[in-house]
């Protein structure tokens, strides 16, 4: 039976994850390079470590939620790293989003330490993350994700073992792709209909009735519609995604023309300063390309 459970990475996402782990009746074992977030997690039960590698001596199973593909490299194999005092249980779950080849070489290198890898990235936003109610996509072994599905079912209402090592992250990278397309249509519907004088709320609570219904357009229709550029997932993490989703699509010879015209919209919204603005203000790019607003307001401010 897991009872300590560690956790790497405590941003956003990350803060509300291990709140809830806590709430499940795990004992948590922390540490994130913010002594901020750190201290606000061992404030609501959990125990600080210093290092990676303490944090592994400390647990039965390690899970990380990290930025990018580098932060997860460093904290498997640096020095001080998960792969030199793994966890009891020698599993390690890593629900970051990061590169689906980088994971399968992961994977081979712990596996020969005999070390279980489960690549384990989520799906629903900073609200999923507080409410326990992620959708979870595991890639792995499979006898390694029973072993962490208590853990995970604490996380989310929907956790799925979807293959084996880098299918969890190649299905969120899918799922990141429709999320920005989806973003770019519903900002060119709203230009064109504020441009012809339709009110813009009664717009969206009729398509919500039709076929252009989606969680998108419910969930982020509002703020678009605002202009509310308010970060829940920022433009700079949506950047990331989109160009690890090229990435794969180029070492597998696929065309994403779609994919490749929302990305540089959002190079478009950074390079105006707005990396750190929701992804749904990416409607601050038709503004600007339909002469329809003025500079608008930063998430920051």
């Amino acid at each position: 039976m897991i009872r300590k459970v560690g956790f790497i990475g405590l941003g956003t996402m990350g803060q509300w994850m291990a709140a809830n782990l806590i709430k499940a009746g795990f004992q948590l074992i922390v540490h994130d390079v913010a002594s901020e977030a750190v201290a606000k997690t061992v404030e609501a039960g959990a125990a600080a470590a210093d290092s990676p590698a303490e944090v592994g001596r400390q647990s039965d199973v390690v899970i990380l939620m990290l930025p990018n593909t580098p932060d997860v490299q460093s904290v498997l194999f640096s020095n001080d790293g998960l792969i030199h005092t793994p966890p009891a249980k020698r599993l390690i779950v890593d629900m970051s989003t990061i590169s689906p080849v980088a994971v399968r070489q992961f994977s081979a290198d712990l596996a020969a330490k005999k070390i279980a890898f489960l690549d384990a990235p989520v799906s629903g936003g900073p609200t999923g993350a507080r409410d326990a109610s992620l959708t979870i996509m595991v890639g792995g072994d499979s006898d390694a994700f029973e072993m962490a599905r208590p853990v995970l079912n604490a996380l989310g209402t929907s956790v799925t073992h979807v293959g084996n090592a880098g299918a969890g992250q190649t299905l969120k990278l899918c799922n990141q792709l429709i999320c920005g397309v989806n973003i770019q249509a519903i900002c060119e519907a709203l230009a064109l209909a504020r441009a012809s004088g339709i009110d813009l709320s009664l717009l969206r609570q009729v398509l919500l009735g039709g076929s252009a219904v989606s969680w998108m357009l419910d969930k982020l229709g509002p703020a678009m519609i605002d202009r509310d550029p308010a970060a829940g997932f920022r433009i700079d993490l949506m950047l990331k995604d989109l160009k690890l989703v090229q990435e794969l699509a180029f070492e597998l010879s696929v065309p994403l023309p779609a994919t490749a015209l929302v990305t540089t919209q959002y190079l478009d919204a950074r390079a105006h300063g707005e990396g750190s603005n929701g992804n749904q203000a990416l409607f601050t790019v038709y503004d600007r390309s339909s002469n329809q607003a003025g500079p608008p307001k930063r998430a920051s401010e």
